[in-house]
């Protein structure tokens, strides 16, 4: 059971989280964060020093909790493919954007070092996690040895980013399945004949 101090936190960092993630930064005032979680302004200013720093909190908040769910998916058994299939096929709200994603357009976010730092941090982990998948896959004789890790990783990234923006623009997530359709097939292309035969 929650304190009372607790459960306002709480009920802050979520709510700021959802409106990051539904209006950016710019778009979430300190009135909508103290709408959304019902809690008076004299609340957040004794738990934060303000917006930017609420922000923080809830960010740090969505990327630890991004990795946790990834990690997990990465580090079940089956070849590397399959794992990186696997975590580009999985259940999201397509068009409603990667919630880190979105905070690299906010131009409030990428200028203030504290709130950019998380988001990086995440997609610098993300490479990292990718990278040594494939590596792993090129080790277990999967993946020709050709095959770039670090330089796929960022493609990997990179295609999944665009297809979110695809997506959005449209308003189809069918334009971001048809991404990742096309990202698992090049990936298949550096698959061995050992690696089909797994």
């Amino acid at each position: 059971m929650y304190s009372t101090g607790v459960d306002t936190v709480e009920r802050l960092i979520e709510s700021t989280r959802e409106l990051l993630w539904e209006r950016g930064y710019t778009g979430t005032s300190p009135r909508a964060i103290l709408e959304r979680a019902g809690v008076g302004q004299g609340s957040m200013y004794h738990h934060f020093d303000g917006k930017a720093d609420l922000a923080q909190a809830a960010i740090e908040r969505t990327t630890q909790e991004l990795r946790t769910e990834v990690g997990k998916l990465f580090a079940g058994p089956g070849p590397a493919l399959d794992r990186i299939t696997t975590y580009l096929r999985r259940e999201r709200d397509v068009l409603k954007g990667c919630p880190i994603g979105r905070l690299t357009q906010d131009p409030d976010v990428v200028t203030n070092p504290d709130l950019r730092r998380p988001v990086d941090e995440t997609f610098a982990w993300l490479k990292a996690l990718l990278t040594a998948v494939l590596t792993d896959g090129q080790n277990n004789g999967e993946l020709d040895a050709s095959l770039d890790p670090a330089a796929t990783a960022s493609t990997i990234i990179a295609v999944m980013q665009g297809g979110y923006v695809l997506a959005r623009a449209g308003n189809d997530p069918a334009y971001f399945d048809q991404a990742m359709v096309g990202v698992v097939a090049l990936l298949d292309r550096a698959r061995t004949d050992a690696g089909r035969a797994s």
